[in-house]
């Protein structure tokens, strides 16, 4: 049940990291380093168990 949750998280914030749209193309690179820390942090706890 977590991990299915987990996932469509994940999905809803890949589709919010793409700059397809004319308000975020400034952002940079912060949505995407956000979303990797995100990712380092889920595989971490994934290592450990934990999920």
């Amino acid at each position: 049940m977590l991990l299915n949750i987990v996932l469509v998280l994940l999905f809803l914030m890949l589709l919010g990291v793409i700059p397809a749209w004319p308000h975020s193309r400034a952002w940079g690179y912060y949505p995407s380093g956000g979303l990797g820390l995100v990712l380092l942090i889920l595989l971490f706890l994934m290592l450990a168990g934990r999920i």
